[in-house]
């Protein structure tokens, strides 16, 4: 997962003595120049413009930040630890070097240090918000300390909301065919409004094997209560079972997994298959993953919707000096059913997603996301209409955190599902509020 940017002050660099001389001239240029580009974003090439001049300028203050915060850009950590280990020696209390040199401590993996310059910054004094920060620092660094032993972590959540269209249906009271014939609908086909509760939870552990590979597992349920309409009840059970290898900077994750849905208490659907992932960071912001998923999808209501489901993509994703995190991904998917004859259940498809989270405040972080999805279905029988869809989604929502355990999130979701056969086109709005306590 992408680190998050320490943020305690703005950059403030020390004034340097003013001087007549030519030296001093370039020496401000050279800063400055670096300076605009670090606040532009650019920190490669603030690391191209510094790096060269190290023999000549190493031992100033000024420039061995610079070169450290740049160095840390680009993933240069053991560069950026030696250039703000000199703004120390010079200048031992500079909150803000000693905070990126932690930061840069836990990049390369020495995290004992990594957690006592953390706490050395705290003990300094930095705002409220800074201090959430360092916090969450400070656990992150003692999380990663024990990952040679076996950790377990979980969840519980509670959630009220409002579903205007809790069976996915169409939101009409009639469909007509091609043909020009119109029927009425059931009620429990068209589209049913409702508000909701949901009740969730979730345990995961992580056992360290060797160096670097661990076997992680997982178990979660949910159970969504509709207030009116009961036969829609939503009840569901995941878990996963799997590895996952870290080697510099690849991440590799191989994960078995099942689950079952369940709609009024009945047995709707069972889902096993198996997902694999890879993840490169390619520096301190930014991040490539490569990823595909099999799964075998059971109706057992229904046993001619039984499908194999196959998807595979890949996404990126960039942190801003900001603190605002951004991903995009893209993805192939098809489905296939088991039944050869079942053509109306065939489809190829792709889609993409895009998304990204924004602080505001310590306790307040904004995310927002949208996706799109194109589904081609087969024709099961000459002549017949092929179906098409086209699936539009959006999401914005609040992470509050209430304290450092609870965190109350308020959502909206809309879903659009456009499609030309009328029996499949609906849309659904889904606003809701959740409180989660995480251990």
């Amino acid at each position: 997962m992408l680190k998050r940017p320490f943020k305690i002050v703005r950059l403030v660099l020390p004034c340097l003595l003013a001087s007549l001389g030519s030296r001093a001239a370039l020496a401000d240029q050279l800063t400055d120049e670096a300076l605009a580009l670090l606040d532009g974003g650019q920190g490669r090439a603030a690391y191209v413009l510094l790096e060269p001049r190290e023999s000549e300028r190493a031992g100033e203050v000024a420039y061995d930040f610079l070169l450290g915060l740049a160095a840390l850009e680009v993933g240069e950590n053991t560069r950026a630890v030696f250039a703000l280990e000199r703004v120390l020696a010079m200048d031992p209390n500079h909150v803000r070097a000693r905070a990126e040199i932690a930061r840069a401590y836990l990049a390369l993996g020495e995290l004992e240090t990594a957690r006592q310059e953390f706490e050395n910054v705290r003990r300094q004094g930095v705002p409220a918000d800074v201090s959430l920060t360092l916090e969450r620092y400070i656990a992150l660094a003692s999380r990663q300390e024990s990952g040679d032993t076996a950790s377990v972590n979980g969840y519980v959540e509670a959630q009220l909301g409002y579903d205007s269209n809790v069976n996915a249906g169409p939101n009409r009271s009639n469909i007509t065919f091609p043909s020009g014939f119109s029927i009425p609908l059931p009620a429990d086909v068209k589209a049913n409004e409702d508000g909701f509760g949901q009740i969730a939870a979730g345990i995961n552990g992580k056992l360290p094997l060797t160096a670097g590979l661990s076997l992680l597992a997982g178990l979660s349920g949910s159970y969504r209560g509709n207030f009116e309409k009961s036969q829609f009840n939503l009840g569901g059970l995941d878990a996963n079972l799997g590895l996952v290898l870290a080697a510099g900077k690849n991440v590799l994750t191989l994960m078995g997994q099942g689950g079952q849905v369940t709609v009024d208490g009945v047995r709707y659907r069972n889902v096993v298959g198996v997902t694999g992932q890879w993840q490169y960071n390619l520096d301190a912001r930014n991040q490539l993953s490569a990823f595909g998923q099999y799964a075998q999808l059971n109706y057992l209501t229904n046993r001619t919707r039984d499908a194999d489901r196959y998807l595979a993509g890949a996404s990126y994703a960039h942190m801003w000096r900001d603190g605002a995190v951004g991903f995009a991904s893209a993805y192939l998917v098809q489905e296939k059913p088991e039944a050869k004859e079942q053509k109306q259940y065939d489809f190829d498809g792709y889609g993409m997603r895009l998304g990204g989270r924004l602080d505001f405040g310590r306790k307040t972080i904004v995310f927002a996301g949208a996706s799109y999805e194109r589904r081609d279905y087969s024709r099961s029988l000459p002549g017949e209409v092929r179906r098409k869809d086209d699936q539009y989604g959006a999401l914005i929502g609040v992470n509050y955190a209430l304290s450092k355990d609870w965190m109350l999130t308020p959502q909206v979701t809309l879903t659009y599902n456009k499609s030309n056969l009328e029996l499949n086109d609906y849309h659904r709005e889904v606003v809701s509020i959740a409180i989660r306590r995480e251990f």
